[in-house]
């Protein structure tokens, strides 16, 4: 069976060169994989302050005024201005069911939630910053991720495994094809880091959470076309 799909694949590459009025050597094409993992050095910590007053003037005020404080406290630890991000801002109002039928919601508040993302460039200090967001008042902690900064580079070694899996494979079909590969005409690659999601929690729950960093997997693909040659007698 692999024998015949390769068998089918060059047949169709002939084809379009051919309608292409261009004369392109018979190719086989597959996709060769590695993966590294190495433990994290960057992680993000999305956190806010949600308010809710009567009105909306009174919680979009109470709501600056806390979050201005969390900001304070976080450049207070340490953390640079460039490295806090406001990610979302809202207000909206509150309802609750109303006995008039012409009108079955009644407004009874307003909620104000401002949101930052916090950028720790010192994976030891995860915990730390956790305490400072709640302490100064932010009373939800809805997210935090592990990445790599420097991804590219420490794939390179992955890099040079993908391209020897690409050729293992080719050589596989070929033998399987009693075809003979020779030189790569193209190499595309795919990569997928990723940061690791941390699972939701509330503020109170987060300040005294153990924080377990573990590793992050690299994952690199890269789709190889091999030139095929007639084998050798």
């Amino acid at each position: 069976m692999r024998a015949r799909t390769v068998i089918a694949a060059i047949a169709l590459a002939a084809m379009a060169s051919s309608a292409s009025g261009q004369t392109l050597p018979p190719t086989v094409s597959v996709t060769g994989e590695a993966s590294i993992s190495v433990p994290p050095d960057l992680a993000q910590i999305d956190s806010g302050v949600t308010t809710e007053a009567k009105t909306a003037r009174e919680a979009s005020e109470a709501n600056n005024k806390a979050m201005g404080g969390v900001l304070q406290a976080l450049k207070n630890a340490g953390i640079a201005e460039k490295d806090i991000q406001t990610s979302r801002l809202s207000l909206s109002p509150q309802s609750a069911p109303n006995r008039n039928a012409n009108a079955p919601f009644l407004i009874v508040g307003y909620r104000a939630s401002n949101r930052v993302t916090v950028t720790i460039r010192d994976i030891t200090k995860v915990a730390d910053t956790i305490d400072v967001l709640v302490g100064a008042g932010a009373n939800e902690i809805s997210g935090m991720s592990f990445m790599v900064s420097k991804a590219s580079k420490l794939l390179d070694d992955a890099r040079s495994e993908a391209i020897a899996d690409a050729r293992r494979k080719a050589e596989i079909y070929a033998k399987a094809a009693n075809i003979s590969i020779g030189a790569p005409i193209s190499i595309s690659e795919e990569t997928a880091p990723g940061p690791m999601p941390y699972r939701k929690m509330a503020a109170d729950m987060a300040a005294s959470a153990p924080v377990a960093q573990g590793q992050e997997t690299l994952r690199v693909s890269v789709s190889v076309s091999y030139e095929i040659k007639p084998k050798a007698q």
